[in-house]
C-alpha cells in the first residue's frame, strides 16, 4: 500500500469533527487534519463565488482510496465534494509505519 493525502473541501459552518473521526475509526484514514479558515474562490454554475471554508487533509492509502471517496461523497454537505489525491513522494520511518499500520 502506499500512502496518499486526500484532500477535501467543507462549509466554514460544517461541524467537521464527526466526519473526520468517522474517516480514523473505520480505517478508511491514519489521520485527518483540519485547517479551520481558508478563503476559496471559484467558478459554479457559472458565476465566481468566494466562500470561507475549511480544509481537511486525510492521510490514507491507496487502497482506500474506492472506499475513502464513496464515504466522502455520503457524507460530505456539497453537491460536488472535493476528491484531490496526491501522491506523496517520500515518507520515512516510523511515520510511515505508523501510518500504513493505521489504515
Amino acid at each position: 500500500m502506499k500512502p496518499v493525502i486526500v484532500l477535501t473541501t467543507v462549509g466554514r459552518d460544517f461541524d467537521v469533527r464527526p466526519l473526520a473521526r468517522e474517516l480514523v475509526e473505520s480505517r478508511l484514514a491514519a489521520c485527518v487534519n483540519v485547517i479551520p479558515a481558508i478563503q476559496s474562490i471559484y467558478r459554479w454554475q457559472g458565476k465566481v463565488e468566494e466562500e470561507g471554508e475549511q480544509l481537511l487533509l486525510i492521510k490514507t492509502g491507496d487502497e482506500r482510496l474506492d472506499e475513502l471517496h464513496a464515504k466522502i461523497r455520503e457524507r460530505h454537505p456539497y453537491e460536488v465534494p472535493e476528491f484531490v489525491v496526491m501522491a506523496i513522494e517520500e515518507i520515512r520511518g516510523p511515520y510511515r509505519e505508523w501510518l500504513l499500520a493505521s489504515i
